[in-house]
């Protein structure tokens, strides 16, 4: 999705002012100035000005104008690579992987674009540290399999992983079980489900494809998580409210009886229908697919 054109200009001045080219105090475009230069109209000139004002950029000088703000914010410390993956994570968290960019990062800490690049190679990099600092925030429960059992172990940490996808919606789109990026605190949940599994009669290669197949599959089902919070932002819909707008179209299409158990589910009373019972059930089932296999 493209960047609204606000916050890429927003970006933009922040990027001069972090550079020097507007100083503490100096005024900067006004919303008339800032429909001239960038040819926009004067609402989106005017979100600007308030997105640099939310940051601490800038504030109103009486008789003078919008000026670059003096005291505490403009030339503020550079931060380190632990506070730029922080506000990249927070980033992605309410807009997603395609609101994060290094423009959209560097506005946010009030730094250069290119400064990002001091604290990390690429973008590739960047969301390796993500990921490693979201999983690091979220280690493996304090379970053992010989205290409780093998298939209690491996049911908490795939629970521990949906929770972590349901507060980061975008962490399932960026990992990846083909191409894995080296994130330790990632590896450490995978080996801590190997260990579940050691000594029950599985070789090591079953060990790991069992412990991966989990882990893939409550990545999985986590996707949709991502697709389900992009819909709700583009429609303004919740997906019960969704269901509500849509349900005589599907009622419609249901009412020619060729799917009568479709029919009967949808409009039972106490139909109960999520992603968490999606999850749950399909988890249950997987665990006991594995349990015929272990001593």
């Amino acid at each position: 999705m493209e960047e609204p054109p606000y916050r890429r200009i927003a970006a933009d001045l922040a990027d001069r002012i972090a550079s020097g080219e507007f100083a503490r105090g100096a005024r900067i475009p006004s919303t008339r100035q800032l429909t001239a230069e960038y040819g926009i109209a004067m609402a989106t000139a005017t979100k600007v000005l308030a997105t640099l004002r939310e940051r601490g950029l800038v504030e109103p000088l009486r008789g003078v104008g919008t000026v670059v703000a003096t005291a505490g914010v403009g030339r503020a410390p550079d931060p380190d690579r632990e506070q730029v993956v922080a506000a990249a994570v927070a980033i992605a968290d309410s807009e997603g992987l395609h609101g994060l960019s290094m423009r959209r990062l560097a506005g946010q800490l009030g730094i250069p674009t290119m400064a990002i690049y001091r604290y990390v190679a690429d973008r590739e990099e960047l969301v390796l540290f993500m990921i490693d600092t979201v999983m690091a925030d979220n280690p493996p429960p304090a379970l053992t399999p010989d205290h409780d059992g093998w298939r209690a172990c491996l049911e908490a940490v795939a629970q521990l992983q949906w929770a972590m996808y349901r507060r980061h919606t975008w962490l399932a789109q960026a990992l990846s079980f083909t191409r894995p990026l080296p994130a330790p605190h990632a590896m450490a949940h995978t080996e801590w489900a190997m260990r579940a599994l050691d000594g029950r009669g599985l070789d090591l290669n079953a060990q790991f494809t069992a412990a991966v197949t989990v882990a893939n599959y409550v990545r999985g089902t986590a996707v949709n998580l991502a697709e389900e919070a992009q819909a709700e932002q583009d429609s303004g819909l919740t997906d019960t409210q969704w269901m509500a707008a849509h349900g005589e179209r599907i009622g419609t299409v249901l009412a020619d009886g060729r799917h009568p158990l479709m029919a009967r589910f949808i409009t039972a009373d106490d139909m109960v229908w999520s992603l968490d019972t999606l999850f749950e059930f399909g988890l249950q089932r997987l665990l006991d697919g594995l349990a015929p296999l272990l001593r």
